[in-house]
């Protein structure tokens, strides 16, 4: 894993009518630090310099009037690179996730976050009540962000510096499950890894699955139960399809999630390595 630095703003490219290039002092449609609800108080996540790579803002038309806003890093290298959608937790698009993109940045891909909960007013990253953070994610419904998803990927493969034959996806706690249904309901997903994500209600459609899913959780989640990893696991042999899960015995639930309590640097690095190398197992890299 290379070494990664606090950021120190980004350098301007062309202007697009879709899109904007953030710079130093621009301002964003992204909430600016971590999400509050679930920071630590002696966090110290790591942060990932915009130098080298292009970061933006997009908004993606997906059928309303009201497009789909995304967060985009992508290297500044010319030519056409694969592409990975990144999948947010049920707290939205900050810091975390945006610095996930830049990471994947920095490695050659073209990461996008969509804001999948835009169509509300709730600032999720800045809100404390748990009980307006989850009413506001079960608005989300499962064919909306689908939809959401399908744009995302069918806008990426009209975009000069995207692959088109290798988008993959991952995500994150509300994000993990959003992965396992993207495999099984959009084809232009060649790969996912899915981060803690509930399978409960995916198990009766583990033979709808078309793209390998690497699966990574923690034994100590106390809201995914290593039952029900046990079921999709058989239920995903006895549909011959592709899926592996990967259970750390020491970690808990959002142990990637370096600027929360839960955060376990060694699962968060080995599972970083694994979901690399699934992706360029399966032609996304």
């Amino acid at each position: 894993m290379q070494t990664l630095t606090r950021p120190e703003g980004t350098e301007p490219q062309d202007l697009h009518f879709s899109r904007r290039t953030l710079t130093k002092g621009a301002t964003t449609m992204f909430f600016a630090g971590y999400a509050v609800a679930a920071l630590a108080a002696d966090a110290k996540p790591i942060t990932t310099s915009s130098d080298g790579i292009f970061v933006e803002e997009a908004h993606i038309p997906n059928g309303s009037s009201s497009p789909l806003p995304a967060y985009i890093a992508r290297p500044r290298k010319p030519g056409r690179h694969p592409v990975v959608i990144v999948v947010n937790e049920v707290f939205g698009i900050h810091a975390y996730i945006k610095d996930i993109c830049r990471r994947l940045a920095h490695l050659g891909y073209v990461a996008v976050a969509p804001a999948f909960f835009y169509r509300s007013p709730v600032d999720l990253p800045a809100s404390t009540d748990f009980k307006i953070i989850m009413a506001t994610v079960s608005e989300a419904s499962d064919a909306q962000v689908d939809a959401d998803v399908h744009a995302a990927t069918n806008w990426m493969k009209a975009q000069p510096f995207a692959n088109a034959h290798k988008i993959g996806i991952t995500g994150f706690c509300w994000g993990g499950a959003v992965v396992w249904r993207s495999c099984m309901v959009n084809a232009d997903i060649k790969a996912g890894v899915a981060w803690y994500g509930h399978v409960e209600k995916l198990i009766a459609r583990a033979g709808e699955l078309h793209a390998p899913v690497l699966g990574l959780y923690g034994a100590l989640d106390k809201g995914i139960s290593q039952e029900s990893l046990a079921d999709m696991r058989a239920a995903v042999a006895k549909a011959g399809k592709q899926a592996e899960i990967k259970v750390y015995p020491d970690a808990e639930h959002g142990f990637h999630a370096d600027y929360r309590p839960s955060y376990n640097a060694t699962d968060a690095a080995d599972g970083w390595a694994r979901m690399l190398a699934h992706f360029k197992m399966h032609g996304v890299g």
